[in-house]
């Protein structure tokens, strides 16, 4: 069966990049478009050039004219979007919604994979704010994508160990601690960790598959699925050294928010759904859902102790 063409929105962001390398890897026809309010980005020029000499084919398109994002829609059978939004969310909605106008007007996609790749907006109703906000607003995007009958997939992949397993989930480093670990609670709640590699990889798996259309698909590989307990446990098996913990409850985590700018409460918020209510795991994965690993246990995923080496 022929791969289908898989067009990336945001493929110079964070995830965007390695959706691209994904899709390529994997075979199917790429393309990412560009948009030409670029302007004199160099890095992100660079990039796409990367792409393009990789193999990917580089489409001009702009949110600001809906025929342009029709035409580049027009061109494959897959959409994924994965524009970030952490300092420009209303802007983010917007862009999303016009993209999701462009794909009905299109007609021709047979998947589409919003803007997600983390916690599942629809478990996060009860979230803080202002940190609900970003919840909310992908709610509204995939109620836009069901009134208007486009097939889907949704993405829910967890922590980023970029952001969570380097600095054993502090909030304050990206890198290991050298003497003192701040554990949430007793540290003992259980989240989930992917390599951002893996979670592209997991994510191009989905598009031609039958089984994970109209569905929202958890990464969720067992050997993940760790507590901060258990990140400091191999760090300090890796590195040779004991850390002192310091234990931060609930309360005290909580305490600071309203001292603190809006993208920083955003961050303790989420901070304190995954590792202190377990947001991630304290449920079962029910039947309009597939867990990832299960599906495509080809995949040689990233354990949590072989990417902590490279901090060694």
């Amino acid at each position: 069966m022929a791969k289908s063409k898989v067009l990336v929105v945001g493929g110079t962001g964070y995830i965007g990049r390695r959706l691209v390398g994904a899709s390529l890897d994997q075979g199917h026809p790429t393309y990412v478009l560009q948009r030409p309010e670029i302007g004199l980005d160099i890095e992100k020029l660079q990039m796409l050039l990367c792409f393009k000499r990789r193999g990917a084919q580089l489409v001009e398109a702009s949110f600001s004219d809906l025929r342009s994002l029709v035409d580049a829609v027009r061109l494959v059978d897959v959409v994924i979007c994965a524009m970030s939004g952490t300092h420009v969310r209303s802007h983010n909605i917007l862009m999303q919604l016009k993209l999701v106008e462009a794909i009905k007007e299109a007609g021709n996609v047979k998947r589409f994979l919003p803007s997600e790749f983390g916690m599942d907006p629809a478990r996060m109703g009860h979230a803080i704010e202002p940190g609900r906000v970003t919840f909310d607003q992908k709610m509204e995007v995939r109620k836009a994508i069901q009134e208007a009958k486009i097939p889907f997939t949704y993405i829910s992949a967890n922590c980023f160990a970029g952001y969570f397993v380097g600095n054993l989930s502090q909030m304050s480093s990206l890198t290991p601690p050298k003497d003192t670990v701040y554990l949430y609670g007793d540290g003992n709640v259980k989240a989930v960790f992917l390599d951002e590699d893996d979670i592209a990889t997991y994510a191009i798996k989905t598009i031609d598959d039958p089984r994970t259309l109209n569905k929202t698909v958890y990464l969720r590989p067992p050997e993940n699925i760790l507590s901060q307990r258990q990140l400091v446990e191999m760090w300090e098996k890796l590195s040779g050294k004991t850390l002192e913990k310091r234990s931060i409850s609930a309360e005290d985590f909580l305490a600071p928010m309203k001292g603190l700018d809006y993208a920083q409460q955003e961050g303790v918020g989420h901070f304190y759904h995954i590792m202190y209510e377990g947001c991630l795991t304290n449920f079962e994965i029910g039947e309009d859902a597939e867990e990832a690993s299960q599906l495509y246990p080809e995949v040689q995923y990233t354990r949590m102790n072989e990417y902590l080496k490279i901090f060694a």
